[in-house]
């Protein structure tokens, strides 16, 4: 497991961050440690438990110091006592472990598709954020979890399989409503870096309906694409170049004409299958997406259905599935993948 953050810092830091999580492991109830600033002080604790998301159990921290010491001294909070840390430790190591043997063989992109579809069947956003679905305990232990916990069991995950995974993390922005940081994957496959959001997947799996297939929306995007809809980076991650491996590409569900569009939502609504793609051809403005809208809809005239439409704009991925003429209208949902801040608004007729 490579401890990315701890890298990017100088000596003085690493020095705080090594003795820091020597003592939050021993769980001390003081540590010493090198003296640095309240700002600094945060940050590292913050990075330490990113490069380390299986010490579930520190939630936050005091300090002090006396103004002639180069030290300080480190008072760690911890979300149980001890006696119960310690319990869910021996289970989680256990959860883990046996979650990651049922893929230990497996390549390094099935290793990822293992862990996001296992966030997306087993794991349920918590919308009350308790202070546990901040942590792995959330996810792998009580099947719910805010994006912070499911990119915190992701990794944890990811480390025990041997796939190099770290978790980035951007900022708020008020003034587009976006009130709490998000946090996310990024993993290396083949050599090259890749942005993984199981949580906006598992927020899109979730919003479609009861019995929906895993969405890929946000499996392995490049930077242009990641950040159509995420903010800004508020600590340093590898730059996100390949955009050759976005899953719907692989899986050769990326379609850059209608005619593709047409055909494959004719044998969708001929298998009564559910259809998920990516539209590619061009930007998709609002009259590119009335064209694809209005093909689906033709599609399933054919055969006198009905779609359900689902469009993830941002990312311009599709779902769609047909019935039979009993309502009015063609349903057509414009999805928000944050579920954090709010998630969908239902339209019968898109202007």
């Amino acid at each position: 497991m490579e401890e990315f953050y701890y890298q990017k810092m100088d000596r003085q830091k690493q020095a705080v961050y090594h003795g820091m999580l020597q003592g939050v492991l021993q769980l001390a109830d003081q540590i010493q440690l090198p003296r640095v600033d309240g700002k600094e002080l945060y940050d590292i604790f913050f990075q330490m438990r990113l490069d380390h998301p299986e010490i579930f159990w520190v939630v936050g921290f005091s300090w002090k110091y006396y103004p002639d010491s180069p030290n300080l001294i480190f008072v760690p909070e911890y979300l149980f006592e001890k006696g119960k840390i310690k319990e869910h430790q021996i289970a989680l190591t256990s959860r883990v472990e046996k979650l990651a043997r049922q893929a230990q063989g497996l390549s390094e992109w099935e290793k990822e598709k293992y862990v996001h579809d296992f966030i997306c069947k087993n794991v349920r956003y918590d919308k009350l954020k308790k202070p546990y679905s901040h942590e792995i305990i959330g996810p792998l232990g009580q099947g719910v979890g805010v994006c912070e916990g499911i990119a915190k069991a992701v990794k944890v995950l990811c480390d025990a399989l041997g796939l190099w995974c770290m978790i980035a993390i951007c900022g708020n922005n008020p003034e587009k409503g976006i009130k709490y940081r998000h946090t996310w994957n990024i993993v290396r496959i083949g050599g090259q870096y890749y942005h993984l959001d199981a949580t906006f997947d598992n927020s899109l799996t979730r919003g479609a309906r009861e019995d929906a297939e895993c969405r890929y929306d946000y499996f392995n995007l490049d930077d242009k694409a990641m950040f159509r809809d995420h903010e800004p980076l508020i600590a340093p991650a590898p730059a996100c170049t390949d955009n050759g491996h976005f899953y719907y590409k692989e899986k050769k569900l990326s379609f850059t004409k209608m005619e593709e569009v047409k055909k494959r939502a004719q044998q969708a609504v001929k298998k009564g299958k559910v259809l998920t793609f990516h539209w590619r051809g061009s930007y998709l403005t609002r009259d590119v997406l009335r064209e694809i809208l209005n093909v689906l809809e033709d599609a399933g005239k054919e055969k006198s259905k009905l779609p359900h439409i689902y469009a993830n704009a941002a990312q311009a991925v599709f779902r769609v599935w047909y019935s039979d003429i009993d309502t009015l209208a063609s349903e057509i949902v414009l999805e928000d993948a944050n579920e954090g801040e709010k998630t969908e608004k239902g339209l019968k007729n898109p202007e």
